[in-house]
């Protein structure tokens, strides 16, 4: 039990509840008189005492006062921070209850939207620790650096991560260092660290509020000196949105050292520039490729999503002519450079602006889709069913917006093949799924 899930004597207006299921999100289910109580840091069949913490009008959010009966699967969690930071939701059970509990959220989700997932759904898993290529971090008045507390946005200052590759933490303990001393006049908002496959080479995002440039350079030099590692920073401001009207995209203002680092991924160099996506699981992005790509072969390939080329690069062996489609342009530079001398093309302009503009007789024999967490939506969704591709590999890190395309695919002719649910997020409520669907 964490420090929030126990008190000795229960308050005046606390509930008794049983844990029914999980829920996408990282809570769990109860019913208080027929209403829907999403519980954090409970398991199915738990008894607890709860504190209702937001009472809404179709559901509320509660707190673990008491934990009355405790699941068998219950296990003491492996970092002192959890049930406070916001970052893990899953550590107070074992790997394989997790993963259970992943695929059952994916099972389910894909039921409510009238999508049947086959009886059979692989489970793609790893080492369930140290797997994260990537961090980013909140940073105080003091230069004190640290994740958001869960339910608010208060600092949990580092002192350990074991999800994430220790030299990722070294750096950021080093930054600490540097930042609460000589670097304060900097004042960032977040500092984002990304490691390549061996954390022998790294790259920084110093994020900032305000277009100044303060002791940017001195910072990035003096943090190499104890990080040997560190390749190149950016200093990025970045303004958070105004209630509805959305933020500016971020603007890189001024660079250090150099624009990217190299990942290896099954034996493939990728270029990786600052900022650029690429996936956070350092131990499963392997079996990730092998799983989307699956030796597939013919004349025409699309990669929509392509970020910097990591299944396109593998597809271009195989395919006569790929054509990789990206519009992030912290993305585009390396996904040029990591399909040159390919049979790959990359494309800088947004998946939706692609499918308007590609002739109407140009059919791929394969097309594969890595949408953001929006999914593709109606309109992308559509086009892609005219398309009719006969074979599309979707990789889907939602399940909601998966449930509500694939819907929308299924409907144009598509039929699921196979479906796999890869883990690449251990710990947490996040859960990636690749989809193959083959044209009816």
């Amino acid at each position: 039990m964490t420090n929030r899930e126990a008190q000795s004597v229960p308050q005046p207006d606390s509930s008794l509840l049983t844990i029914e299921k999980p829920i996408y999100g990282g809570a769990f289910l109860a019913r208080l008189n027929g209403k829907a109580i999403f519980v954090p840091l409970a398991l199915a069949g738990e008894q607890v005492r709860v504190r209702i913490a937001e009472d809404k009008r179709g559901y509320a959010t509660a707190e673990i006062e008491e934990l009355v009966a405790a699941s068998p699967e219950r296990i003491a969690p492996a970092c002192a921070h959890f049930g406070i930071c916001g970052g893990c939701n899953y550590q107070h059970t074992g790997y394989a209850q997790q993963l259970a509990i992943k695929e059952s959220i994916l099972r389910e989700t894909l039921l409510r939207a009238g999508v049947d997932a086959p009886s059979a759904m692989d489970v793609l898993s790893a080492e369930p620790w140290a797997y994260r290529n990537r961090i980013r971090l909140a940073v105080d008045a003091q230069g004190r650096l640290g994740y958001r507390s869960r339910g608010s946005h208060a600092l949990i200052a580092l002192d350990q991560c074991p999800i994430a590759a220790p030299e990722l933490i070294d750096a950021a303990r080093a930054a600490q260092s540097l930042l609460t001393s000589s670097a304060r006049a900097l004042r960032p908002a977040e500092i984002a660290l990304f490691a390549n496959h061996d954390a022998s080479a790294m790259l920084m995002s110093v994020i900032v509020r305000t277009a100044s440039r303060g002791p940017f350079e001195s910072f990035a030099e003096a943090l190499q000196e104890r990080i040997p590692a560190l390749q190149g920073a950016e200093l990025v401001v970045e303004t958070p949105s105004q209630g509805r009207k959305p933020a500016p995209f971020p603007k890189t203002v001024a660079r250090w050292g150099a624009d990217s680092i190299h990942y290896t991924v099954a034996g493939r160099a990728y270029r990786v520039d600052l900022g650029a996506f690429f996936q956070v699981n350092r131990w499963l992005v392997d079996a990730l490729v092998d799983r989307v790509t699956d030796a597939a072969a013919g004349t025409l390939a699309w990669d929509l999503f392509a970020g910097v080329g990591l299944f396109a690069r593998v597809l271009a062996e195989n395919f006569e002519r790929v054509v990789a489609v990206e519009s992030a342009p912290a993305s585009t530079d390396a996904l040029a450079a990591n399909l040159k001398g390919t049979t790959g093309k990359a494309m800088r302009l947004s998946t939706a602006e692609f499918l308007r503009r590609v002739p109407a007789s140009e059919r791929p024999d394969l097309i594969v889709v890595d949408p953001p967490r929006a999914g593709l939506g109606l309109d992308v969704a559509t086009a892609l069913g005219r398309i009719a591709a006969p074979r599309m590999v979707y990789v889907s890190c939602d399940p909601a917006t998966l449930a509500r395309d694939l819907k929308a695919l299924l409907a144009s002719g598509y039929q699921i093949e196979r479906m796999a649910m890869a883990d690449l997020f251990p710990q947490t409520f996040h859960l990636e799924t690749v989809v193959h669907l083959r044209k009816s």
